[in-house]
């Protein structure tokens, strides 16, 4: 594990598609994608995070880093940005790759548990790359109370998702959407869309 993690770090494009299709061979449904995600989806979803916002800023499905890096380009402070991944491989790699950012490995459906000792600081943001349309309904349920639970009214999810037609998504219903964009350039394309906690 050591010796992949130095590999990859040598060759960070390179290294992360080839982490990412490991994982994906290994766990397909939990990876969600077919491919790590593009700079522009990863910049558009970053970009939808206010800074002068409260709270900490969390991200769900860190992967490989794209949109960790996009978040700190955008001007997100290291201190206050939280990576959850489940994989412990992809975990290690966001450690090694982002050594002043708060890595968890773990799994977002128990995301209180995982953020118990941040929970004073409170959560302005949750960007998620979580496959929440193919994840069992059980599961998808769990992680949108965590949702629920942990944003306070007017705080905002950002999650993409592959579904072009930009339904709203049925498990959140103390959500209203505030924007959708669909990113093109991105393979395959995928819409980013902005939710606020009612």
């Amino acid at each position: 594990m050591k010796r992949l993690v130095k590999v990859l770090l040598q060759n960070p494009g390179a290294a992360s598609l080839a982490l990412f299709a490991r994982e994906l061979l290994a766990n397909p449904r939990a990876m969600g994608a077919a491919c790590p995600s593009m700079p522009a989806l990863a910049s558009c979803m970053a970009s939808r995070v206010p800074l002068n916002r409260e709270g900490l800023i969390v991200e769900l499905g860190g992967g490989t880093g794209a949109v960790t890096a996009a978040l700190l380009r955008h001007g997100v402070p290291p201190w206050k940005l939280v990576v959850v991944e489940r994989s412990p491989t992809l975990a290690c790699h966001l450690h090694q790759r982002f050594p002043h950012v708060r890595i968890v490995q773990g799994d977002a459906a128990h995301l209180a548990q995982l953020l118990d000792h941040d929970r004073g600081r409170g959560i302005g943001s949750i960007v998620s790359s979580l496959p929440l349309r193919s994840l069992q309904p059980a599961m998808t349920r769990a992680i949108s109370h965590q949702f629920e639970i942990l944003l306070e009214p007017g705080g905002l999810l950002v999650q993409f998702t592959y579904d072009l037609r930009g339904a709203r998504h049925r498990l959140l219903p103390r959500f209203r959407r505030l924007s959708s964009k669909i990113v093109w350039s991105n393979l395959p394309p995928a819409r980013v869309e902005v939710f606020e906690r009612e």
